[in-house]
């Protein structure tokens, strides 16, 4: 289960992303999560997954 502050789920999600996931649909598919739920919070704070980087950055 992720975190629903916005502030921790960045940091959480970015983490993971960065130490053991080779993009976004792999840690939601891992986690059981909804990918375009997690990208609608995150846009909603100014932030959007760039593949290239495999992580959420500033829009």
């Amino acid at each position: 289960m992720l975190p629903k502050d916005p502030v921790i789920l960045l940091s959480v999600i970015n983490t993971k992303l960065r130490d053991f996931y080779d993009n976004l649909d792999s840690l939601c598919d891992d986690l059981d999560e909804s990918k375009e739920e997690v990208e609608k919070i995150l846009l909603g704070y100014g932030y959007i997954y760039d593949p290239s980087l495999n992580q959420f950055i500033r829009k």
